[in-house]
């Protein structure tokens, strides 16, 4: 009996100790954007295509990206299920999205305090650091840089929900970015050449990248 009071104590000399981190929120979730908040969607985008503008050795036939609220609304569904793996149903046709047959999907989670859509693309993009462009050779995990700088993929929705936990990380973001058509197939992610040199006739080149639309 004396024991469970004395944990008790330590119980609320550990509450109290958090009592500062917890006023710092209220004692309520953090608010994360919804999938429609515009300067969300604009991160999102603008993130993807400069690290798609900046790849080494420079693309010819890389896509310019523009928002899906489509693969967004499929990202949120999957994201509040809180699991740090992958939707299973990505491969099934037609059932993640009314136009596509193939999507691609990232997924970043860390801790709800250093959550920005550009930092976790960042750090999909910098598993650059283990792959070799020439003989598609990767000596870590490249699947997430992979797919950002896939030449065809020119569409993306992303959704980030609060986990109380997710990928082992309490209080987690998880991080959520669908892409159609999807990438990671057999082959170099893009073509190597000078920039905008093998768009297709129609597009116009917007910062390296081949687009059928005006940047926003």
């Amino acid at each position: 009996h004396k024991h469970f009071k004395h944990a008790s104590y330590l119980w609320w000399v550990a509450l109290l100790a958090l009592w500062p981190a917890l006023g710092t929120t209220d004692g309520k979730r953090p608010v994360f954007p919804s999938i429609a908040d515009k300067a969300f969607i604009e991160e999102c985008v603008r993130s993807h295509n400069d690290y798609r503008a900046k790849v080494a050795p420079p693309a010819s036939n890389m896509r310019y990206m523009t928002w899906d609220a489509a693969l967004a609304r499929t990202a949120r569904a999957w994201a509040h299920k809180c699991r740090f793996e992958h939707n299973v149903y990505l491969e099934k046709k037609y059932q993640c999205h009314p136009n596509f047959t193939t999507l691609g999907e990232n997924i970043w989670v860390g801790s709800h305090h250093i959550f920005t859509p550009t930092g976790a693309v960042r750090s999909w993009y910098n598993e650059v650091n283990f792959y070799t462009f020439e003989t598609r050779k990767c000596t870590k995990i490249c699947g997430h840089y992979t797919q950002v700088v896939w030449d065809n993929s020119y569409k993306v929705g992303c959704a980030v929900v609060f986990c109380n936990k997710a990928g082992g990380i309490k209080n987690a973001a998880l991080f959520v970015c669908d892409y159609a058509p999807g990438g990671n197939f057999p082959r170099r992610p893009y073509t190597k050449g000078a920039p905008c040199s093998k768009c297709a006739k129609e597009d116009t080149c917007e910062n390296k990248l081949c687009s059928k639309y005006k940047q926003m």
